[in-house]
């Protein structure tokens, strides 16, 4: 598609299910990229399949990133390489995030865009503008204690900080900076084993009475709700009372609690990646957050409950399918903190479920090294923060001293 890359035709551009190229009538080899996102992207073609990414539509005006794409077509044309921009006195952090980076980040990896926000809201505001050579130590640091003094977490201003040091990372092999600027930056030390949160037998039973409670009521309202229209000639809803379940939030919690399964992964869990006659769960390497493949034996509770559940649904596609849009779910947040409110259970998120799993298990004699196959840890470092939960595994280690 050809037109003229203007400000006035920026608006009239509209996303759609792959990115598409709009190439400028004026100057040949400027283009501009529309992701699926909404995001925009100016482009110099100088030869045959070489591409230089110029950058945002939010960082550059058509008329600054055509006079970019002009001087890079000259050096072109002239035998010499485009430098395009890197060049590290003349790239600031807001740059580099918003041409290079971005583009590479959406594309490998599954948390990209949340990834992307998190960097626009916690650096770009205050460093967005320096050059990506004096994004130093010190800076960081006074960041991370204002961050800390106004009451963040440190778990939290860590994973921010490890994002940046990731986008930093890649500025370094891709050229635009020699050294990493906060190579000597260390995170802050948490104490991983005290955020372990797992439920104890009273508050798993309440949990459990109060989920059979709301599937209950809900089942009423909608045979109250059949009553009334069944007295007016209406057509009834679906009689949920044959079911075992009045919506997805009970298989949701049943299923987390019995596989350890993160969010995304019970999100987008589909019903092929399950075995029924074997009692195996699939979590296929592009849905796992370390993308290797695993498998999940499943209980008798986990097998019943996905076995009701198929009863209620097409039984192809995804299990949980928000009905509303068609996709995924985001989140079940409301919910969830209604069940916690009623069960009287505080400070107890939906990713606890993960650490009740993996407790629970430890806690009945489960090898370490298995629990973090089952929960896709990538190192067993990540699963020692269960280790304090089985007794016998110090005191065995203990016991080597008088064998």
């Amino acid at each position: 598609m050809r037109a003229v890359i203007s400000n006035s035709l920026l608006p009239k551009l509209k996303p759609q299910s792959k990115y598409y190229e709009i190439r400028d009538q004026k100057l040949k080899g400027f283009i501009l990229r529309i992701q699926p996102s909404g995001d925009m992207y100016y482009r110099c073609e100088y030869a045959r399949g070489k591409v230089i990414s110029l950058g945002s539509t939010n960082v550059l005006t058509p008329a600054q990133a055509r006079d970019r794409a002009r001087e890079i077509l000259s050096q072109a044309r002239l035998g010499m390489e485009p430098t395009g921009i890197k060049r590290s006195d003349h790239v600031t952090l807001r740059i580099f995030i918003d041409t290079e980076y971005r583009i590479w980040r959406l594309a490998n990896r599954k948390n990209g865009k949340a990834d992307l926000d998190r960097l626009k809201v916690n650096f770009l505001s205050e460093l967005g503008d320096r050059l990506l050579a004096d994004i130093t130590p010190m800076l960081i640091e006074k960041w991370r204690t204002n961050r800390i003094n106004s009451g963040i977490k440190i778990a939290t201003v860590n994973r921010d900080i490890v994002i940046l040091k990731s986008a930093l990372a890649k500025a370094v092999e891709w050229g635009f900076v020699k050294e990493h600027p906060l190579r000597q930056l260390k995170l802050l030390r948490i104490d991983s084993v005290a955020k372990v949160r797992y439920l104890l037998k009273d508050e798993e039973n309440r949990l459990r009475e109060v989920i059979e409670q709301r599937n209950q009521e809900i089942k009423n309202a909608r045979a109250r709700a059949n009553e009334w229209r069944r007295e007016r000639n209406l057509a009834f809803y679906n009689d949920l009372s044959k079911y075992a379940y009045a919506d997805h939030i009970a298989p949701m919690i049943f299923i987390a609690l019995n596989t350890g399964l993160r969010k995304a992964e019970l999100f987008n869990l589909a019903w092929e990646n399950i075995d029924f006659e074997r009692a195996i769960l699939t979590i296929a390497g592009e849905m796992a957050k370390n993308g290797k493949t695993r498998h999940i034996p499943l209980n008798a509770v986990a097998l019943s409950v996905l076995s009701e559940w198929r009863k209620q649904t097409l039984g192809g596609g995804l299990v949980f399918i928000n009905c509303k849009t068609g996709k995924p779910f985001n989140n079940v947040n409301k919910a969830w903190e209604g069940i916690l409110n009623s069960a009287g259970i505080s400070k107890f998120r939906w990713h606890d479920m993960r650490h009740h799993f993996a407790s629970k298990l430890v806690m009945k004699g489960v090898d370490l090294n298995t629990v973090r196959e089952l929960l896709g840890h990538s190192d067993i470092k990540m699963t020692l923060r269960y280790a304090h939960l089985a007794p016998e595994y110090k005191a065995n280690a203990v016991a080597k001293l008088v064998e």
